[in-house]
């Protein structure tokens, strides 16, 4: 299969692009480090018709929270633009290729029930999630208008070897590897569902494959809060009230089952595994920056 993956400096980018080689995949990689401007639609577009690929994952996005807070503009123009780019390039040079569209489980917002699956409304509570619900709509837009074949995936949180300290699971771990007895955390209470960045890419190689187009939420449908995520740690925590955010959703929850239908996919690795090999990682990281000294 010859694949094309935008983002894949990022970084569950880096774990596609090492999943789908493993595999024996032929890929391609459109960024700006192989001078790929993605909001550049000539440029997006030559290097689609250069590729020639079977499948596309288009992953590359501004993908923080926080950040799309004070640069709304930057990530509702940036994510949408790219998505587009994207989607108009596959339609003019590979309109045969399979499309999977990566979106975000941000786009549901405060759900009504849990768990959440993909009848549930879009709405998305952040400029980040804007941003990834327009691209996602657009994606479904591109499907139905020129029929694409393209496969919408919303994963929920995930984590794994390589994740910025921005997020939670990458902080709590890169705090214990640096040999934090106390972590610092934001609420201790809220609940999310988190998957291991390799089951994720799995996930997607597998809907490229075998998946019909249409919705796919990927996420475990297991939860676990803050605190018990210090307690498999091994460590204690202190809140940093800075850190916790206002109008907080105690929990999220997403319903893998259509996951599941089409492609048999299941989460396969532990949390207990996913926090210990970032802790690893980031242990390594330290380790390579002294001998740099």
């Amino acid at each position: 299969m010859r694949a094309l993956v935008t983002g894949a400096s990022g970084f569950a980018g880096r774990h596609l692009v090492a999943a789908c080689e493993a595999a024996g995949d032929d890929v391609v990689t459109a960024s700006r480090a192989t001078g790929v401007d993605l909001l550049d639609a000539a440029a997006v577009r030559a290097a689609v018709a250069g590729a020639a690929p079977d499948v596309v994952y288009h992953l590359a996005a501004l993908a923080h929270v926080g950040e799309s807070w004070k640069q709304p503009a930057a990530y509702l123009s940036g994510n949408v633009a790219m998505a587009l780019n994207l989607l108009e390039a596959v339609r003019r040079e590979a309109p045969g290729a399979t499309v999977v569209a990566v979106a975000s489980g941000e786009v549901y917002g405060p759900p009504t029930r849990l768990p959440v699956d993909e009848s549930a409304p879009l709405r998305p509570q952040n400029p980040y999630a804007v941003s990834k619900a327009s691209a996602d709509l657009l994606a479904g837009f591109y499907a139905d208008a020129h029929g694409l074949r393209v496969v919408r995936a919303r994963p929920f949180n995930h984590a794994g070897p390589g994740q910025s300290p921005a997020y939670a699971i990458a902080s709590f771990a890169r705090q214990a590897a640096l040999g934090a007895e106390r972590i610092v955390i934001g609420n201790p209470g809220t609940r999310r569902d988190y998957t291991d960045v390799r089951d994720v890419v799995r996930a997607y190689r597998l809907l490229a494959e075998r998946g019909e187009p249409g919705l796919f939420n990927v996420c475990s449908g297991r939860t676990a809060s803050a605190a018990e995520l210090v307690s498999m740690l091994g460590r204690e925590y202190d809140v940093d009230q800075d850190l916790v955010r206002g109008h907080e959703v105690m929990e999220v929850r997403g319903d893998p089952t259509a996951l599941h239908a089409v492609t048999g996919w299941e989460a396969e690795i532990p949390l207990e595994r996913t926090l210990a090999d970032t802790v690893g990682w980031w242990r390594d990281q330290a380790t390579r920056q002294e001998l740099s000294r």
